[in-house]
């Protein structure tokens, strides 16, 4: 509960204020966590690693999608390959950081005249709208934050 986003359509803040708690949360819960136990898979959870890159890649791909465009090439083997471990805590976040900049400066430029518009997601041309694509985006990341968490503390516990 930070108040107004001065500039920022107040449709559009919601969007925001989930990539800043993902920030928080993402920061609050890893810290100290090696590059080992950010991929490490206890009772076949999805690492923490995965999480945390999974949701910088989901925001630009769904953000792509919002904007009325398809996925590139790079984009689509950065989704294959979101599951492969070395990278460490501070390169994750780092990778993650730069996703959600991104995708806020995108954010902010959202007219909510265009809230209705049609949108439509991947290969299947799955129907939504500009609004329902935004608070997906939201909903989403914020999915993969409390399975990160329940990994870290998992990975803590049994460490």
């Amino acid at each position: 509960m930070c108040g107004p986003i001065e500039g920022v359509p107040p449709l559009v803040q919601p969007l925001l204020f989930s990539f800043q708690q993902v920030r928080e949360d993402l920061e609050k819960w890893t810290a100290g966590l090696s590059a080992g136990q950010m991929w490490a898979a206890p009772f076949d959870l999805g690492p923490v690693g995965f999480h945390v890159r999974h949701i910088g890649g989901s925001v630009e791909r769904l953000m792509v999608y919002l904007q009325g465009g398809q996925l590139s090439e790079a984009q689509l083997a950065d989704l294959k390959s979101e599951k492969t471990p070395g990278a460490s805590r501070e390169d994750l976040l780092a990778q993650l950081d730069a996703h959600l900049r991104e995708a806020e400066q995108a954010a902010r430029g959202i007219d909510p005249a265009s809230w209705t518009e049609p949108r439509y997601i991947g290969r299947k041309q799955l129907p939504t709208t500009v609004g329902g694509l935004v608070a997906h985006i939201a909903e989403h990341a914020q999915r993969h934050v409390g399975a990160a968490i329940v990994t870290a503390k998992v990975v803590r516990a049994t460490s």
